[in-house]
């Protein structure tokens, strides 16, 4: 009975979102999920749920990374969150150029995509160590922030071998050991040739990315930031027409602004 009673108790949700699992529903799902992932890397919900599945062993690790950090020791205490709702687009667009912030809000802007695309984490059993995982989750895109790449396969898989050196998520090795398929002849050698060497070589060497509290950074230099975290950027990235197009843009007003801060 007392049995019985313990596996009813550790079966009830534990925060918002949480889906209680077993062993062997969990080794099923991981199992599927990944095939799905396969087969539509498109599933963004199948993608999170084997980031989510595969992640305990390493979670624990990061939370203690971020426990021995003070900023990383704010995140845990604050938890923050990374969406349209809790942070100031309007605000982050006001700041000057070559802020983290700006370049947050360019970067968004010329990918086409928004902070709430993130899945929420449903299959990691404790409490702090979902927060992690949701933290680094709502993260990623800040990454490729700061490494200005986009969001296609080529520059999505360097970024992954870059998260895997620094991080050591299971899910970013999945990706990166598998994804390289969806990659043409020449665009695989590249990866291999110039993206990969960057990412182990930048991410065993720097400061551990789940550390940081971005949103503190908004008004720093995005070049203060990299030099403080150790980080430099990968070779240049291949962006679509239509991004080049906004880039191109938004470089002629910055050049306009000067300009006029120039004038007497």
């Amino acid at each position: 009975m007392l049995a019985r009673a313990a596996l009813r108790q550790t079966q009830q949700p534990l925060y918002d979102g949480h889906v209680p699992l077993n062993w062997f529903e969990k080794g099923l799902m991981a199992i599927g999920s990944s095939y799905m992932c396969l087969a539509n890397p498109r599933r963004g919900d199948m993608v999170a749920a084997v980031g989510d599945l595969t992640a305990g062993p390493v979670l624990p690790r990061l939370r203690d990374t971020m426990l021995a950090s003070k900023e990383g020791r704010a995140i845990l205490k604050e938890r923050p969150r990374i969406s349209t709702k809790t942070v100031d687009l309007e605000k982050l667009a006001s700041l000057p150029e070559g802020t983290m912030g700006r370049r947050y809000i360019s970067w968004l802007e010329r990918c086409g995509v928004s902070p709430d695309t993130r899945e929420p984490v449903h299959y990691v059993d404790d409490p702090e160590l979902a927060y992690v995982m949701q933290r680094y989750r709502e993260c990623h895109d800040l990454y490729h922030c700061l490494f200005n790449l986009p969001v296609n396969v080529e520059a999505e898989l360097a970024l992954k071998f870059f998260e895997f050196a620094n991080l050591g998520l299971p899910m970013a090795g999945f990706a990166a050991a598998f994804g390289h398929f969806r990659l043409n002849s020449e665009r695989r050698a590249r990866l291999f040739s110039e993206y990969v060497p960057w990412a182990m070589k930048c991410g065993t060497s720097s400061k551990s990315l789940i550390t940081v509290y971005w949103e503190k950074r908004w008004e720093q230099d995005v070049s203060q930031i990299k030099e403080e975290l150790g980080v430099w950027d990968p070779p240049p990235a291949r962006w679509g027409k239509a991004a080049e197009a906004k880039m191109a843009a938004e470089r002629k007003r910055a050049e306009e602004a000067a300009a006029a801060d120039a004038q007497p």
